[in-house]
């Protein structure tokens, strides 16, 4: 399985920011195991990504391979629709043990 790209847009180190990065962090490792490269871009910092990616509003994650593109908009702290809208397939979880 090819890995999700992700690029996640902050403006600087922020509350807001730094809970995007927690909650995209979180559901990457717990549901994606892996299976994902994860560039975090603060738009302060680099302007024209910003402008490349056309960002209006932050925090903004955007998956892009495999296509078509998705991306979404705010803190992220719903896991689900964070799932939903970046079409990212959760792992199975692992069997029980007992």
């Amino acid at each position: 399985m090819e890995k999700y790209q992700l690029k996640l847009f902050v403006t600087g180190g922020s509350p807001r920011s730094k809970r995007a990065i927690e909650n995209l962090r979180r559901i990457c490792e717990e549901q994606l195991q892996g299976d994902y490269l994860l560039e975090v871009i603060d738009v302060l910092q680099c302007p024209q990504q910003a402008e490349k990616n056309h960002i209006l509003a932050t925090p903004t994650v955007i998956r892009e391979p495999p296509m078509p593109t998705r991306r979404i908009i705010g803190d992220l702290s719903d896991t689900e629709q964070v799932l939903s809208a970046l079409e990212l397939q959760k792992h199975p979880p692992p069997p029980d043990a007992s």
